[in-house]
């Protein structure tokens, strides 16, 4: 009768044993994938890197002069020409510098800092007009390459009175939403509540 009293203890201390050991892995599992899919989650919002969230067209007519002066300047070569400048410009985040953290307890991204719009890049097209070499100052396949950054230049110089970085601060909402629906897709949640947006009510009433 003892014998098989220790037998059903034994046998009762086992199951529980191996209910426990199951147990345990299975939460030490479930915590690795948990934490897995929030490492997963931040480099793929990071992958983003920068978006895009306003476009503007410029149109600038600017004017190039350059003169070189030879024998003791003496004698001076001037170089000119009118230049007509296209360019398209991005404004955006660059989503590098987001602030978060993942919370896998609740399976949420915290949200805790949005960096502001910046130009993230510029495209100028550009055609000469009304051009002049000089004797011996004459334009250069250099002078292509220097014109571009100096036109890149001149139109950065002209977006923060254009109100396209305004436009930007506006559509922030939208890049945190694109935020959300990232995270959505492996069934965490996005909380973005530690941030003060403008017009958040307005925007999502659109």
């Amino acid at each position: 009768m003892d014998s098989i009293l220790e037998a059903f203890l034994g046998l009762i201390l086992g199951a529980i044993l191996m209910f426990w050991m199951f147990s345990f892995f299975r939460k030490k599992k479930s915590k690795e994938l948990t934490e897995h899919q929030s490492i997963v989650l931040l480099d793929k919002i990071r992958s983003v890197c920068k978006l895009v969230s306003v476009e503007g067209d410029f149109a600038e007519i600017y004017k190039y002069e350059n003169t070189k002066e030879r024998f003791m300047s003496l004698v001076s070569s001037k170089k000119k020409a009118l230049i007509v400048i296209n360019a398209k410009a991005h404004i955006g985040y660059d989503l590098k510098k987001v602030k978060m953290h993942a919370d896998n307890a609740r399976k949420k991204i915290v949200l805790t800092n949005f960096p502001e719009p910046e130009v993230l890049s510029i495209e100028p097209e550009l055609q000469f007009y009304d051009i002049k070499n000089g004797l011996f100052n004459a334009f250069s396949p250099d002078d292509l390459t220097a014109l571009n950054l100096e036109a890149k230049q001149h139109i950065k110089e002209k977006i923060p009175n254009s109100g396209l970085m305004d436009t930007a601060k506006r559509e922030v909402l939208e890049a945190i939403l694109l935020i959300e629906s990232i995270a959505e897709t492996i069934g965490w949640k996005l909380d973005y509540s530690a941030l003060e947006i403008p017009l958040k009510q307005e925007q999502l009433k659109k």
